[in-house]
């Protein structure tokens, strides 16, 4: 869901008293509609202008920036970098926040500055405005052709959104609501009603009022009654309290362990259909609502073509295998073919050029007879030498299929892991990681010359058991294989039993771990596989010198022996806990 109005508010509340005074040290633009401000005390500022997830709140999570800034964040570099926050403002319930910087220019006057999120969905924009309150730029320019009612350009005074004739929530008395309410259509659904006619109320909050009135999400004004249109105010009356009174709670909804929604005060329309999660703040609670999301979303748009190489080479590895299966079957019945050409020769003295076939005793059969078709256009001496020569040329491609097919499997084994790291990846360079791996393994093309991307050593994923033993985990299967070569022969190496997944490695330092930390190492590995959304995962753990890589392998490909399997469960929350920010 989008952020709305309400649960806006609330996190403009939770944010002012942790912001106000602190200096903006750096400015990135890890993505395009993503604007981050590190502040004085290593708070990271979050303001996402997004058209599906616009919004505003402080992360932990570290994102990549680009090799080179794109224009936007230069600019507010030069007029961001060592201002001071001097107010954290939210216009009536508007979908917006602005942030009032005190700042110094090069000739040292004190001036004012004010950053402006607007966080209205697709018509979402991050605004810099000067002290006269003039667009000095924003994310997305808005003309005259756009919009002849509220241009945003460089140079125009900057004008609220307009009202369209709804009360804001924060405005609406019991006379205003019952007029409303008797002059709409008796037809209309209570949600769809509220959204219509007040600001500040999303979709959620919608449903969730209606259902708390009626019973249901979908009733009808025609439905209410006397009393049901008293209870239908008494929702909103309380509503508005919780605005007044800054009275809220940070609640998100999961189903199936996925991010549902989230809002500011507890809903109840869902009922056991959806898993409740309650949060210390409204930060944590939407970094970890979105992390998932932008997971997703960035391995659609980063990881696109590299999707689409794996999965096509994969696929034709298949069908190549499978045209390979069905010419080794055939050559199983190479006997059949040696057995025509020895008949064929021990029966020349009664043959004649231009027979279409010979029947004969099959001496190897108890002297049972047998036909055996002939080319007519062929002597009998070249219809034996013919089929000498085709047993001879089975007998050797089944050496040479079972060779290809052993490769074709390996491949397609290989790609299969491949995917697996490319919906794991989570930084620009994974996905570079990943591309020149494809390469080098001769599945991707490198076209024209292509730009230096960002580059810089990626680190393997570090945890840290309750016990304090060090585990490390493989991002792509280049870095599997250097993880699992430089660790001491007398760590502990983990892996899914026969399912695609990455290397984790348990540091024990030369002592014997705990069981505990190989139970949490081991849930670790089951995270990062295949298995992750699966239970009762068996994974195989032993001395990392009882792990070899056989001559020729593909990256990530190892054998292993005198293996020890535990049975466990793969659990994020724990995976969350461990890890090493």
């Amino acid at each position: 869901m989008a952020l709305d109005a309400v649960c806006l508010q609330a996190v403009a509340e939770e944010l002012r008293p942790q912001l106000l005074g602190l200096r903006i040290d750096k400015v990135q633009q890890p993505a395009r509609d993503q604007v981050i401000l590190l502040l004085r005390g290593g708070l990271r500022l979050l303001l996402n202008a997004g058209a599906s997830n616009p919004r505003i709140h402080l992360t932990g999570q570290l994102r990549d920036n680009p090799a080179e800034p794109p224009m936007f964040c230069m600019l507010l570099r030069k007029h961001l970098v060592g201002a001071r926050v001097a107010a954290l403002t939210q216009p009536g319930l508007e979908r917006l926040v602005e942030m009032e910087l005190d700042v110094t220019d090069d000739f040292g006057q004190p001036g004012k500055r004010t950053l402006v999120l607007e966080a209205m969905g697709r018509h979402s924009n991050l605004i810099l405005l000067d002290g006269e309150r003039r667009v000095i730029e924003c994310l997305r320019r808005v003309d005259a052709e756009m919009s002849a009612q509220r241009p945003v350009l460089p140079g125009l005074f900057y004008q609220y959104p307009p009202a369209h004739g709804k009360t804001y929530l924060s405005d609406v008395t019991e006379e205003i609501f019952f007029t409303q309410l008797t002059a709409a259509n008796p037809e209309r659904q209570l949600d769809t009603f509220l959204l219509d006619s007040f600001f500040g109320i999303s979709p959620l909050l919608a449903r969730e009022l209606t259902f708390r009135a009626t019973g249901e999400t979908d009733s009808r004004i025609f439905s209410l009654d006397d009393a049901g249109k008293q209870r239908f105010w008494g929702e909103i009356e309380e509503l508005q309290n919780h605005v007044k009174e800054n009275d809220f709670t940070p609640i998100s909804l999961w189903r199936d362990g996925k991010p549902l929604e989230f809002s500011c005060i507890p809903i109840t329309q869902y009922g056991a259909a959806a898993e409740s999660r309650t949060y210390p703040s409204f930060s944590a609670l939407m970094d970890d609502f979105y992390e998932s999301r932008e997971r997703q979303e960035r391995i659609r748009q980063r990881g696109a073509d590299l999707i689409r190489t794996a999965s096509s080479a994969r696929d034709r590895l298949r069908r190549k295998l499978a045209m390979q299966e069905k010419d080794y079957a055939a050559t199983q019945n190479r006997d059949s073919l040696r057995l025509s050409g020895e008949l064929i020769t021990a029966n020349l003295y009664r043959m004649e050029s231009g027979w279409q076939k010979v029947t004969c005793e099959n001496y190897y059969d108890g002297n049972r007879e047998i036909t055996i078709p002939l080319d007519p256009l062929l002597t009998p001496q070249e219809n034996a030498a013919k089929y000498f020569k085709r047993y001879t040329k089975a007998k050797t491609a089944e050496k040479y299929l079972k060779e290809q097919m052993e490769i074709a499997r390996r491949d397609a084994a290989y790609l299969d892991s491949v995917l697996e790291e490319i919906t794991e990846a989570e930084t620009e360079q994974d996905f570079n990681d990943i591309r020149s791996e494809l390469k080098d393994a001769g599945f991707l093309r490198q076209k024209g010359r292509e730009k230096k991307g960002l580059q810089r050593p990626a680190k393997p994923r570090e945890f840290r058991t309750t016990a304090g033993l060090r585990v490390l985990v493989g991002r792509n299967n280049r870095q599997n294989d250097k993880l699992t070569r430089d660790a001491d022969h007398r760590d502990i190496w983990f892996h899914t039993q026969k399912i695609h997944g990455s290397h984790a490695i348990l540091c024990t330092g030369g002592g014997t771990p705990d069981q505990d930390s190989i139970v949490e190492a081991a849930k670790i590995a089951a995270w990062y596989s295949q298995a992750r959304e699966s239970g009762n995962v068996p994974v195989d753990f032993t001395q990392v010198k009882n792990v070899k890589k056989p001559a020729g392998a593909r990256p990530g490909m190892v054998i292993y022996t005198t293996c020890e399997t535990v049975n466990i469960t793969p659990e994020e929350e724990i995976v969350k806990r461990l890890s090493v920010k």
